[in-house]
């Protein structure tokens, strides 16, 4: 089976797109994909590349793409969304928590959910343990947790990992040593895994 990590920042916009087809495309496409969130602000800052911060213009095109590209592929969309996210460490922590216990996937996807179609900012209450309580957890344990240095170690080193991989956005794809950005290189990610695997 042709592998693929999916680098995603819960935080990143263009995620969400990615994020709530990746489980069905995967297993249409005879993928085998390693979810990896990481913090993605922490490199843009680091790279000097804040992409929507006062670029109305850029934004009001990034809502209009987003919402032609959900109709497209059939997903439900309620834009603007709450942008930008000021925990957006925290969501990619308690992610991260999540994909070393099995339930990361799950909550990846419902806290994009309740953010791009509820209107709840992810890594903010109620988003946090509404989304926590869908995936069979209980929030203060999580967060106590997904709080504590082992968490924020392991994200900062997944963060160092993607960047010394050359991954700068999010969503990315890595297949080998090859670098994909956007949830519109899907497809190429998943045609050079399955050739080059």
């Amino acid at each position: 089976m042709a592998k693929l990590d999916f680098w995603y920042s819960i935080g990143s916009t263009y995620s969400y797109l990615t994020v709530m087809r990746m489980g069905d495309y995967a297993r249409d496409n005879g993928l085998d994909v390693t979810w990896r969130p990481f913090d993605v602000r922490h490199i843009m800052v680091a790279q000097n590349n804040i992409p929507f911060r006062d670029k109305p213009v850029k934004t009001a095109y990034m809502w209009r793409d987003m919402a032609r590209r959900a109709e497209m592929y059939g997903l439900p969309i309620r834009v603007p969304a709450p942008y930008p996210l000021p925990n957006l460490p925290l969501a990619n922590r308690v992610a991260l928590l999540g994909m070393t216990e099995g339930w990361g996937m799950a909550y990846t996807v419902d806290t994009y959910r309740r953010w791009f179609q509820d209107g709840q900012e992810a890594g903010s209450e109620p988003n946090l343990s509404d989304s926590l309580r869908a995936v069979g957890q209980d929030p203060a344990t999580v967060l106590a947790r997904a709080q504590g240095k082992e968490i924020g170690d392991a994200l900062a080193r997944e963060t160092a990992t993607a960047q010394a991989r050359g991954v700068f956005g999010s969503p990315s794809f890595v297949v080998g040593d090859e670098v994909f950005w956007g949830d519109d290189r899907l497809d190429d990610a998943a045609d050079w895994a399955r050739s080059n695997g």
